[in-house]
């Protein structure tokens, strides 16, 4: 169910208005969010419950398993009961990393291992091919699920205090939250319990909340919908029918479409929660703004960035000396990978990770004792910050070309017209440029306009604001095509 339909609004009056009748009764609130959860998921595809439940069901038992005394084994010592909790934790995690190899990158291993052995001079053996439907959601509720395994076996290893396991249906509403099921904000327990028990319901809720959702809606339906529409989509279908100018307007255009998107989308589902108690993280702080990779990724996806940080880049030994390099492109190619099956997705993945590791070599030789004072300076100083985030902004928007193209060929070709610059073919809107600039102007001026807007909705009634937000959304979704296209990020 796309948040920016009809099906959906509707959809969300009911849910409010039966949270909000039964707020003071807990139980039945809880009730009335895992009915909205499941209903919302199963609209999406109700074939696709079961795996669900099957992912709530998973870490609900290894949570359980590893709160028993010994892990499951009763009677032995330390060291082994911490060795049988681990071994709980690895069968959890190869599930689920079976799970989604299973469904995002079945057709990929068999075509590879075909061509393996093709290359070989072997007859490569016949493995079928099933036209697989990949569940909506998947590689973020099978994140978020695994967050709360993994958070709680490491609090039982390292002595933390205990925590009580949480039944199945309060997990079973934690994986299945319906405003981040689909596509994130990826939570943790920690910011998701305390609020399913205590939610936050105070004078800001409602201005917040509705200034998310035209945030979110503007993004998406103006920005986003008229550069895929207009700029993106035409020239990286066929690249070489277009002048190395359309194509850069291109390349522009999607680093502003995907960021309207997805930022769009986080805002649509922090401002769902907000109305309903629920505070998400933030997602998105202005990464155009980055002055280097590393802090793009601080500012990109910045859920996703944080799980792969404290679940795969430190537990590979993160950034002790002689290793880093190796565990960032290890990281990176397998967060270029969850996107999926392609091998663009994997170059796209490790050229961040070779990125991510020049940053470390430059900010560590600048700080080598020695090194030529005048370089740091500089980069401290505003042409410094200029050239850098120059520089930052176009790696980005050139690597997103990896992740835009339908495959190698048409993505070469882009970087073909791009550096041999003047190559002929059809133009682009006029309106392209206005709308670019549109896109970047939000990392500029988005949040002030956020706490503008909801500073003046503040001190109006609050059946006032909701006639204010509803006029300003009808004023946006007019400005917008008559359909709306899924947000890209459901596709990973």
């Amino acid at each position: 169910m796309n948040f920016v339909t009809l099906d959906f609004a509707v959809f969300f009056l009911v849910v409010l208005a039966a949270g909000w009748a039964v707020q003071d009764r807990p139980r039945a609130g809880k009730a009335v969010l895992l009915c909205a959860n499941l209903f919302f998921y199963a609209w999406a595809g109700w074939v696709f419950v079961p795996l669900l439940l099957t992912v709530a069901t998973l870490n609900w038992a290894t949570v359980r398993l590893i709160a028993m005394p010994g892990g499951g084994r009763i009677g032995e010592d330390e060291p082994r009961r911490d060795g049988c909790r681990r071994w709980i934790l690895a069968v959890d995690v190869g599930l689920h990393v079976a799970l989604l190899a299973f469904f995002k990158y079945y057709e990929f291993f068999v075509l590879n291992l075909e061509a393996l052995f093709r290359l070989a001079g072997f007859e490569a053996p016949h493995l079928p091919m099933a036209d697989i439907l990949f569940p909506v959601g998947l590689s973020f509720y099978t994140f978020q699920g695994l967050s709360y395994a993994v958070d709680r076996y490491r609090r039982r290893r390292d002595g933390g205090e205990e925590a009580k396991p949480e039944s199945f249906g309060r997990v079973l509403l934690f994986v299945s939250f319906f405003p981040t099921v689909m596509a994130g904000p990826i939570l943790r327990e920690s910011q998701f319990f305390p609020q399913l028990d205590r939610p936050v319901r105070d004078a800001a809720a409602l201005p917040e909340g509705f200034a998310l959702l035209l945030s979110g809606l503007f993004k998406k339906v103006v920005l986003a919908s008229y550069l895929s529409e207009h700029v993106v989509r035409d020239v990286f279908q066929a690249p070489e029918l277009y002048s190395s100018w359309a194509v850069l307007a291109a390349v522009y255009g999607y680093a502003m479409q995907i960021f309207c998107d997805f930022s769009g989308y986080s805002d649509l589902a922090a401002g769902v929660g907000r109305l309903m108690g629920f505070r998400i993280p933030q997602n998105f702080n202005s990464p155009y703004l980055a002055l280097n990779l590393r802090d793009f990724w601080r500012r990109w996806h910045i859920t996703l960035s944080l799980w792969l940080r404290d679940y795969l880049y430190i537990p590979l030994g993160g950034s002790r000396h002689g290793s880093r390099t190796l565990n960032l492109l290890v990281t990176m190619g397998l967060g270029g990978l969850w996107h999926g099956s392609h091998v663009r997705f994997l170059a796209w993945g490790l050229l961040h990770g070779l990125g991510l590791a020049a940053v470390h070599v430059f900010e560590a030789f600048t700080r080598r004792p020695g090194a030529p004072a005048a370089v740091g300076r500089w980069f401290a100083a505003r042409p410094g910050k200029c050239l850098a985030w120059l520089l930052t902004f176009h790696t980005v928007a050139l690597l997103w070309i990896f992740f835009r193209a339908e495959d190698m060929d048409r993505a070469l070709e882009i970087f073909r017209r791009l550096f041999c610059f003047g190559q002929p073919g059809d133009g682009f809107p006029a309106l392209a440029i206005p709308a670019i600039l549109a896109a970047f102007a939000v990392q500029l001026w988005g949040g002030r306009l956020f706490v503008a807007f909801a500073g003046v909705q503040a001190r109006l009634p609050w059946a006032l604001q909701s006639v204010t937000a509803a006029l300003a959304a009808g004023c946006i979704l007019k400005m917008g095509p008559d359909g709306v296209m899924p947000f890209i990020y459901f596709q990973f």
